[in-house]
């Protein structure tokens, strides 16, 4: 089973040519795109697994073409508590990819992009890494005891509190330190730290961060 996945999602595709360069070690991932999703895969040079979803954005034409090219159809009712990009993390998850990244997942509709981050939270994911990439971006959720993040000195990297406070936190290789510190919603006290160094660590004791690396100064 691939342990590895990478989901497309319907929002907005920033720097393609970028976003496909850093694919190039992903050749072994399962691709599975949430419905509309499937419309990057030809710009990203991805060969489709599967398309979960309800299907309302894709026409019986290229249905029947993807088909013919042995994807594989999971459909939701149009009437459903979840996303499709919910439906699409946890058909990834059942298939055993355990490291999954979502491309197209930000941009476009407001409502939809936070939604999509915070589907990071999601319980059944737990375990996990799931990654949201935007052009060179990449944010991910860290939960105690916290993670390491790669990157080179001079990396802006931001850390917001999701679904409550945040504790027990405690930077390493960072310019602005924590020191077994709280970080709250609200206040943007994480925002727009900066990499001292190749690696740096965050710990932490309670809550989950989001943690968004960018190469260079933000």
């Amino acid at each position: 089973m691939p342990e590895r996945a990478v989901i497309l999602v319907n929002g907005v595709l920033d720097q393609p040519a970028r976003i496909a360069r850093r694919l190039a070690g992903w050749s072994d991932a399962l691709v599975v795109a949430a419905d509309r999703g499937s419309h990057h895969a030809a710009a990203l040079g991805l060969r489709l697994d599967a398309i979960v979803g309800d299907m309302d954005s894709i026409g019986e034409t290229e249905r029947a073409a993807f088909e013919r090219a042995g994807v594989v159809f999971e459909i939701a009712p149009a009437e459903k508590d979840e996303t499709d990009l919910e439906l699409a993390l946890l058909y990834a998850l059942r298939r055993g990819a355990r490291h999954m990244v979502c491309i197209g997942a930000l941009g476009g509709r407001l409502d939809m992009t936070l939604a999509n981050v915070f589907l990071l939270t999601l319980p059944a994911l737990t375990g996990a890494r799931v990654e949201l990439w935007d052009g060179g971006q990449t944010a991910w959720l860290i939960r105690p005891p916290g993670d390491e993040i790669s990157g080179q000195p001079g990396d802006t990297l931001s850390l917001i509190p999701l679904g409550g406070p945040a504790c027990g936190i405690t930077t390493h290789a960072l310019k602005y330190p924590l020191r077994d510190e709280t970080l709250a919603p609200g206040p943007a006290r994480g925002v727009s730290n900066v990499l001292l160094a190749e690696r740096a660590r965050v710990d932490c004791t309670e809550g989950c961060l989001l943690a968004v690396h960018t190469p260079g100064r933000a």
